[in-house]
């Protein structure tokens, strides 16, 4: 059966953009930057976009669609293995991922029937109890909303890649940017923005570390889906008169400002508020409400701030699942009806349900140092998995693809340009070594 192409470049765009702009940008982002000190890690990160994210983009474009297939047959027999560690690395992701989403989903439920109510200035013991209550201790709770972030993951991926992800994208991609500019714009305007801007804007060079750049890496190679089969997947189906370049560029881009947005959208509010940043991952849920009690109409902000992140959780979810589910269809030759079931029905009974338990009578086991089990899950994926996945993804394509690779980057031979040579060295010997050191120094 031939293989199904997007509709056109703008789908696509739209896709990857879905794909990559997810928790990513909206959850992790914005706290790793209050943890890091704000304009520090912000510099740092836009750097590591286009020196490290772009040209990795293009690595993994390169594979997906000179393969045409999934994210394990797309590399040669001798280096399948390369694959099978991405599709660890997006089990993983997906483990503690569904789980976020039955968090945003908790919020909504509580601001929409009034259990959470921000129509006047609240504290943060407020939020921290409503969050205990609710998140903490209320595994029933978070499994029963899991569950039904899933389904919605269920119905659309029924549909197909092209059916289902790229039209339910091309409607929630415009939902997510317009929730994002009023959001934005709303908080701008708050007394005291200007303080949060400031925060976000001004790097402090003290606070540069190689933990914030193994924290940088990893965000790179999350906000951009990369190192877990997603660019090999969705590129997979690309036409083979599609410029990557610039598709690739587009992509870093979207997302660089998409994240960027999100600072202006989080860091005016949390200053205006009198609160601080660096909150670690509750950021959002804890310490942001307190924020949006203050604002008029703060309810309503807080839903719409909560829908977007709804939104950007569905859009990257559905990619991450469908690298699963196409392996068990080309590889493993199943129905695909089975291999939905079976990618779905997996992943919560060994991640979902996990990572749920977390906040019930699991909530003490360790896995890697001190983290528990979501954390862990998020600490392997982020920081461990994805990193090593890029990092042979590039070494396959300098030393394995070699011209192969310029051949499917320049359309074999239609595009021309110097660049495309410089990227091919650059890839082949710098960002291996420049991912190496991070990873060294960051993590062993």
């Amino acid at each position: 059966m031939q293989r199904q192409t997007w509709s056109n470049t703008f789908a696509y765009i739209l896709t990857v953009a879905g794909a990559t702009i997810g928790f990513g940008a909206t959850w992790r982002f914005p706290y790793l930057v209050g943890e890091n000190g704000g304009g520090a890690y912000l510099l740092v990160f836009c750097v590591a976009m286009l020196c490290i994210g772009i040209p990795v983009i293009l690595v993994e474009n390169v594979i997906g669609r000179r393969g045409a297939t999934n994210s394990i047959e797309s590399f040669g027999q001798k280096w399948q293995g390369v694959g099978y560690l991405g599709l660890l690395g997006s089990f993983g992701i997906l483990a503690y991922y569904m789980v976020l989403g039955g968090f945003v989903l908790v919020y909504i439920y509580g601001l929409i029937f009034g259990d959470f109510d921000l129509s006047k200035p609240i504290s943060k013991e407020y939020t921290s109890a409503f969050y205990t209550q609710n998140i903490v201790y209320n595994p029933f709770g978070i499994g029963i909303f899991t569950t039904l972030f899933v389904m919605m993951n269920y119905i659309i991926l029924r549909k197909g890649i092209i059916d289902g992800i790229e039209k339910s994208v091309r409607f929630l991609m415009p939902l997510l940017f317009l929730c994002l500019l009023v959001v934005v714009a709303r908080n701008l305007t708050l007394p005291g923005a200007m303080e949060g801007v400031r925060f976000y804007l001004e790097p402090d060079f003290s606070k540069i570390t190689p933990k914030l750049f193994i924290d940088v890496l990893g965000q790179v190679f999350f906000a951009l889906s990369l190192g877990f089969g997603v660019m090999i997947t969705l590129s997979s189906h690309l036409k083979k008169t599609e410029n990557m370049i610039h598709t690739a560029i587009y992509t870093g881009l979207l997302n660089t400002i998409i994240a960027i947005l999100a600072g202006f959208m989080i860091f005016p509010a949390l200053f205006s508020a009198g609160l601080s940043p660096a909150a670690g991952p509750s950021l959002v849920f804890e310490t942001l409400p307190v924020a949006f009690s203050h604002i008029q109409f703060g309810t309503f902000i807080a839903a719409l701030f909560f829908v977007l992140l709804l939104t950007a959780a569905l859009t990257t979810s559905l990619p991450i699942y469908q690298v699963i589910i196409c392996v068990l269809e080309e590889k493993f030759h199943m129905t695909k009806k089975l291999a939905i079931h079976i990618t779905l029905l997996g992943i919560f009974i060994l991640g979902n349900l996990p990572c749920i338990l977390t906040y019930g009578p699991w909530r003490d086991i360790q896995l890697v140092g001190s983290r528990n089990i979501f954390d862990s899950f998020d600490f392997v994926s982020g920081n461990i998995l994805f990193v090593i996945t890029a990092f042979l993804c590039c070494i396959y394509v300098g030393w394995v693809m070699k011209t192969d690779a310029i051949a499917e980057l320049s359309n074999e031979g239609q595009i021309t340009t110097k660049w495309l040579w410089i990227w091919y060295y650059y890839v082949k010997f710098i960002v291996p070594i420049i991912i190496g050191i991070i990873f060294y120094f960051g993590v062993l």
